[in-house]
């Protein structure tokens, strides 16, 4: 996966049918969920799509997440907050403003309400799971 500032400098100077695309793209490179991970345990409450995200701590004390969708772009939108927060510590994960790494992407300009407004319940998932293991 690229960097969040890569694909921020990519993403500016694109059109809105080709910032698409590029969403679309991030989340088909996703590493595979396995479909036994996708339960009720790891769905994400709020999102317009099905959302699961499952976290995991490394020997390195880093949290790596396994997320997918049944939907394309929500799957890219994923794989944008995991870009801020993959293979991290706990610690930084706690620290990192995820929010304020995704506002360059204006993504509530970009995408449709029913798009986004599960973003805040992923963000809120993944500071949990970082608080538990801090």
């Amino acid at each position: 996966m690229p960097s969040l500032a890569d694909v921020r400098d990519e993403y500016e100077f694109l059109e809105a049918d080709d910032r698409y695309r590029l969403l679309i793209d991030l989340g088909r490179e996703l590493e595979a969920m396995p479909a036994a991970l996708k339960s009720d345990a790891t769905l994400v409450r709020g999102c317009s799509a099905s959302v699961w995200v499952y976290p995991t701590a490394r020997d390195d004390e880093t949290l790596h997440f396994l997320a997918d969708s049944n939907a394309a772009i929500t799957k890219g939108i994923i794989a944008l907050v995991l870009l801020a927060v993959q293979d991290r510590p706990a610690g930084e994960i706690l620290a990192t403003d995820i929010p304020g790494a995704l506002a360059p992407f204006d993504l509530s300009k970009q995408l449709s309400s029913n798009r986004t407004q599960g973003i805040p319940n992923m963000i809120a998932l993944i500071r949990e799971t970082a608080a538990r293991y801090a």
